[in-house]
């Protein structure tokens, strides 16, 4: 064989080796990324987890009960959690707004106290619960129905219902903790009744009719002077004639207990809480929205009713 012929055969050997060579190493490297996909994959299909059910409430008084309803299965979003604005003046922000559009479930008060929240909502594809609405309660009517025994039940069975519609397979859970939620609301209005037997006909006043559903369920008798109240339902001051006649009767111990809403402190009310410390009349004091002690409604209305029996001699 020539030298020329032996040089020819060494390159096509020389190439073959080169090719298979860096066929090697693409089907080394493919296997080597398709076990790195393979493995990402079972990795994410070991963390993904079903999604929560989102859901805003306007008020942390119902968000705490989407929270006890929905437990781990629930993402729950309160709008109002600050006790130093009230809900009738609150202004949602654009990001307040953007919450609801997201939500599958959205919890209003309703009965205009959070017409900001009913306006977001309306807009939203998310079932809304109306908690003033489950209880027959209308726009015109005393809008804080948190304090109703009646209103909670039914506004926590709507809620429940909301969740199931959204997530069947989850019904046997959800109505667990529904079961669990009213044997804690049963309990409570057990200790309502027990305080009732105290309570029920003492005439009481209030610088608001804010509690007045949670007076009414203890059987107290509402004895604010219609003047000062018709002019606090209709949200304008009292005449200086109202105000005499509240501090008045306060003066006159017919009064067994003033109810005064924090949220709604000025300066009439100064007057009459002062009229009440001088005639010995006893003061409970409370909010409209949970105070940040308590995260839980049930637990802050037990408080109360202890706070109402405690005050009543």
């Amino acid at each position: 064989m020539s030298i020329a012929s032996i040089m020819s055969a060494t390159k096509r050997v020389a190439a073959a080796a080169i090719a298979a060579g860096t066929l090697f190493a693409v089907a080394a490297c493919g296997s080597a990324e398709a076990g790195q996909s393979g493995t990402q994959a079972a990795g994410e299909s070991a963390s993904s987890q079903p999604a929560k059910i989102e859901v805003v409430a306007s008020i942390n008084q119902w968000g705490s009960v989407a929270k006890d309803l929905g437990g781990d299965l629930v993402d729950v979003t309160e709008i109002m959690t600050n006790t130093n604005v009230e809900a009738h003046d609150y202004e949602p922000t654009s990001q307040d707004v953007a919450k609801f559009t997201g939500a599958k479930v959205v919890v209003v008060n309703g009965a205009d106290y959070d017409p900001w929240a009913s306006k977001a909502a309306s807009s939203a594809k998310a079932a809304v619960v109306d908690a003033a609405e489950t209880a027959g309660v209308k726009e015109g009517d005393n809008p804080h129905v948190w304090f109703s025994a009646k209103a909670r039940e039914a506004t926590a069975d709507a809620i429940t219902k909301a969740y199931i519609a959204a997530e069947p397979a989850n019904q046997a859970k959800f109505e667990e903790l529904n079961k669990a939620w009213k044997d804690r609301e049963t309990k409570l209005e057990s200790k309502i009744k027990d305080a009732s037997a105290k309570l029920s006909g003492q005439p009481y006043a209030a610088t608001e009719s804010v509690a007045w559903y949670l007076a009414d369920d203890l059987g107290m008798t509402d004895a604010t002077p219609s003047g000062y109240a018709q002019a606090s339902a209709n949200e304008s001051e009292p005449s200086p004639s109202d105000l005499k006649q509240y501090t008045d009767t306060l003066a006159g111990g017919s009064i067994k207990l003033l109810v005064f809403n924090t949220q709604e402190a000025d300066a009439t009310t100064d007057q009459i809480t002062n009229a009440a410390k001088s005639a010995n009349v006893p003061i409970v004091e409370l909010t409209e929205q949970m105070p940040s002690q308590y995260d839980d409604l049930l637990d802050w209305m037990d408080a109360l009713v202890d706070q109402f029996a405690a005050a009543v001699k």
